[in-house]
């Protein structure tokens, strides 16, 4: 192999290695999240009342919400197409990427 395919693969590799690099460093923030403490200058939560025991210590209010919305069919109709077209395109490509590298053939004579 001569040098410029290893310059290529080295490359790529690096390349590789900070896209890598990229995605974890905007997800680490999002995976590192967590609520702010209190102001109150306390960690801890207020005390339970006496009769925590016996009765609950907050009524939780049962909420019901219907299941609307979604994405619209031809939404769907158009992202379906888009990526049949864009794999047509590549497949395209990658066709006469590897034809152009094929040798003719020529009929001895």
């Amino acid at each position: 192999m001569n040098l410029i395919r290893h310059v290529r693969r080295l490359a790529g590799v690096l390349a590789g290695l900070g896209g890598a690099l990229l995605a974890l460093a905007g997800a680490a923030p999002v995976a590192m999240a967590r609520p702010q403490p209190p102001t109150g200058g306390s960690h801890y939560p207020p005390p339970l009342p006496p009769a925590h025991t016996v009765a609950p210590v907050y009524e939780i209010p049962v909420q019901t919400a219907a299941a609307g919305g979604g994405m619209p069919g031809w939404a769907i109709i158009l992202i379906a197409l888009g990526a049949a077209l864009l794999a047509a395109v590549a497949a395209i490509l990658a066709d006469r990427a590897w034809a152009s590298r094929r040798r003719a053939i020529t009929p001895a004579a």
